[in-house]
């Protein structure tokens, strides 16, 4: 998602690498959900936090999106989000205790918190969001470790890859002005990348490279 904000206001100032450590690690809550609620429709959801969500929970991708995701625009591009429930808008997978029922497997910005990403020179590099996390006492840990992704620099490669692809969709959408290709783009996008089905027997990264270059073919 584009976003023009000021990062000496909502950070500390600096910009960490996947080696770097950072005072980010909540030392597992102690019971904490509040950045579970309240997150409106910005948990979005890329195509690797859909593969993990079906691989972990056993769910097909349209029986989630009947009940604990959505579908929004997001900068012209019609994306999932997870969907938060009720007037305290509560995540979908928390537990009856207010922890994260899919911990293993939960999404990417789950996965940052309360760490941002900003795009650069064609790379990505890590914030510290110093005013979201409502536990102030936190301790050090390597990007890389708190992220907790296996193979992360193959993964931070593929979350570049998808955020430019993203971006020069959007470009296309803005230069031609056409709805019917708008309506094309944010079919096949949804399409190709979250409701087809993986096959989560199979590595993630080569089944998306695969539909990204079928899809950049058809699109761009």
């Amino acid at each position: 998602m584009k976003r023009d904000i000021d990062l000496a206001e909502i950070s500390d100032g600096k910009l960490y690498t996947l080696n770097d450590m950072v005072k980010a690690d909540c030392q597992d809550c102690a019971g904490c959900s509040d950045c579970c609620h309240g997150m409106g429709a910005s948990i979005v959801l890329d195509p690797m936090d859909v593969y993990r969500l079906c691989l972990g929970t056993g769910l097909p991708v349209a029986e989630l999106l009947q009940s604990r995701l959505e579908l929004n625009v997001v900068d012209g591009i019609v994306l999932p989000n997870l969907k938060l429930n009720g007037k305290e808008e509560a995540c979908p997978f928390l537990n009856e205790k207010g922890r994260c029922s899919i911990h293993p497997y939960r999404p990417g910005i789950c996965r940052l918190f309360p760490l941002g990403r900003i795009y650069e020179d064609g790379g990505v590099k890590y914030f510290l969001q110093v005013h979201e996390c409502s536990r102030k006492e936190r301790a050090k840990v390597k990007v890389k470790k708190w992220i907790d992704v296996a193979e992360s620099r193959k993964y931070e490669q593929f979350i570049v890859d998808w955020h430019y692809f993203l971006l020069a969709v959007q470009e296309r959408i803005q230069q031609r002005q056409q709805e019917e290709y708008e309506k094309k783009a944010n079919m096949q996008i949804l399409t190709a990348f979250y409701l087809t089905p993986y096959n989560l027997a199979e590595d993630f990264y080569s089944q998306f490279y695969g539909r990204l270059q079928e899809t950049e073919n058809h699109l761009l």
